[in-house]
C-alpha cells in the first residue's frame, strides 16, 4: 500500500489521479489532498477518501469546509502553508504535485526536503528553478517522476540507457485547436475557442497554453532538467494524433517511441506505480483503427511562444522565470477576454527584452523575479 499526497486534488490531473486511485484501492492510499477554491468536489473527495488531512488556498473556503465536513477526523488547512502540510505528511509516500503554476515551487522544494518522492505534474517548478530543484533531488536521494505525457514518455523510452546513449529527444504536440491557422485567422480568436483542445482534456491554463504552443515551450524547457539534456538535443515535432507521446533517439540512429491512446491517467498510473506497470480497463491502442500518423514542424512564425521559451532557455538564469510569469498572468487576462491571442507572445517577448537577467539565483530571488514580472505585466497592460 502506497500512501499518496495530491496537490491539486480537484483540477483535472489531480481527479484522474483519484479515478486512477479508486481503481486500485489494494495498491494506494490517499493521506492528503489540495484545492484552490472547489469546496464542492473536495468535500466529495474527502467523502470517499477519508484522507488525513486536506488544504485550501482561500482561507474563508477552508473555514466553510471544515464546518461541513464536522467530525471528520480530516484535518482542514489553508494557503501556502497548508499546501507544505499536505506536501510534507510524515507517512505520505509519494506527492502528486498537479497545482498549476508557479505556486507549486514551494510544496515542490518542502516535499523533496522532506525526502518524498515526487510525481511531477507542475511544470513551472521546473521552468522555474529546474537546476535548484534537480540538485535538491539529488541530495536528498529522492525520484522524480513525470507525469506529463510527453516527458513520462521519454522516461519510459530512457530506462536501461544513460545519457551518452542519446543523440536527441523529440517531443510530441497535437498543434492544439488552432493548427493550421494563419496570422490574420488567429488575431481575433477567443478564449473559447481556444479552450477547445482536440485530443486531451485538461485544465484552462493548459488549455490556452497548448494553443499558443506556449505548453510545448515550457515542456522543453522542463525536459531539459529532468533529463539533463542540452537544448540542442530537444526537438518538437507536431503530431496531430497524439498516438506517439515522444520518442528518443540513440547514437545509432534508433528511434523509440512510446504510444498510446491519449488518456492522461495512463502516465499517472505509471508514475504512481513505478517501476511496476499493473493492468488497468483502459482504452487500448487500434493501429488499424488510427491508420495513419503524421508528423509537422512547428510553425514559429504563427505561433511564436516555442520560438520564446527556447530563447528563454538559451540565455538561461531568470529569463525562464520571467517567461513563465508573464505567460500565467497574460494567459489569465485572455481567458477573461482583456487581451488578444497575439497579445500573449507580443508582451512575454517585450518584459523579456526589458528584464535584465540574472544568474546567481536562490528560491528567495526567483520568488522575487517572480512578482516583479507579474507586477510589470499588471502595469503595462491594466
Amino acid at each position: 500500500m502506497k500512501n499518496i499526497s495530491i496537490l491539486g486534488s480537484t483540477g483535472s490531473i489531480g481527479t484522474q489521479t483519484l479515478d486512477v486511485v479508486r481503481n486500485n484501492k489494494e495498491k494506494f492510499n490517499v493521506v492528503g489532498l489540495s484545492a484552490n477554491n472547489n469546496i464542492d468536489l473536495l468535500e466529495q473527495q474527502i467523502k470517499e477518501f477519508k484522507p488525513e488531512a486536506v488544504a485550501v488556498m482561500n482561507e474563508k473556503k477552508a473555514l466553510e469546509l471544515k464546518k461541513r465536513i464536522g467530525n471528520s477526523k480530516t484535518n482542514v488547512f489553508h494557503g501556502i502553508d497548508g499546501l507544505v502540510t499536505i506536501a510534507t505528511l510524515e507517512n505520505a509516500d509519494l506527492i502528486v504535485t498537479s497545482v498549476v503554476g508557479m505556486i507549486g515551487l514551494i510544496p515542490t522544494i518542502k516535499a523533496i526536503q522532506c525526502k518524498k518522492n515526487i510525481a511531477l505534474a507542475n511544470k513551472e517548478t521546473l521552468v522555474t528553478a529546474g537546476e535548484i530543484v534537480m540538485k535538491e533531488a539529488k541530495k536528498n536521494g529522492i525520484s522524480i517522476l513525470p507525469v506529463d505525457s510527453e516527458h513520462s514518455a521519454i522516461f519510459q523510452c530512457m530506462m536501461g540507457y544513460t545519457l551518452k546513449d542519446i543523440e536527441r529527444i523529440i517531443l510530441t504536440a497535437s498543434g492544439g485547436p488552432f493548427r493550421g491557422f494563419n496570422k490574420d485567422q488567429l488575431k481575433n480568436v477567443t478564449a473559447t475557442e481556444a479552450l477547445k483542445h482536440p485530443k486531451w482534456n485538461m485544465g484552462k491554463k493548459i488549455s490556452i497554453d497548448s494553443a499558443t504552443l506556449m505548453n510545448k515551450g515550457l515542456e522543453v524547457i522542463e525536459a531539459k532538467w529532468l533529463f539533463d539534456l542540452d537544448i540542442n538535443k530537444i526537438e518538437v515535432v507536431i503530431h496531430p494524433q497524439s498516438i506517439i507521446h515522444s520518442m528518443l533517439e540513440y547514437k545509432d540512429s534508433s528511434i523509440i517511441a512510446q504510444m498510446g491512446y491519449p488518456d492522461m491517467r495512463i502516465p499517472i498510473q505509471f508514475a504512481l506505480t513505478y517501476p511496476d506497470r499493473i493492468i488497468n480497463n483502459y482504452k487500448k491502442l487500434d493501429l488499424l483503427e488510427i491508420s495513419s500518423l503524421t508528423f509537422e514542424k512547428p510553425d514559429l512564425n504563427t505561433f511564436p511562444c516555442l520560438k520564446l521559451a527556447y530563447e528563454a532557455l538559451r540565455v538561461g538564469g531568470s529569463l525562464p522565470t520571467v517567461l513563465n510569469a508573464a505567460n500565467e498572468e497574460l494567459v489569465e487576462l485572455f481567458i477573461q477576454g482583456k487581451i488578444g491571442f497575439y497579445d500573449i507572445p507580443k508582451t512575454i517577448e517585450f518584459i523579456l527584452e526589458k528584464h535584465d537577467v540574472e544568474y546567481k539565483l536562490d528560491i528567495d530571488k526567483i520568488i522575487d523575479i517572480d512578482k516583479w514580472t507579474r507586477n510589470f505585466v499588471k502595469n503595462i497592460l491594466l
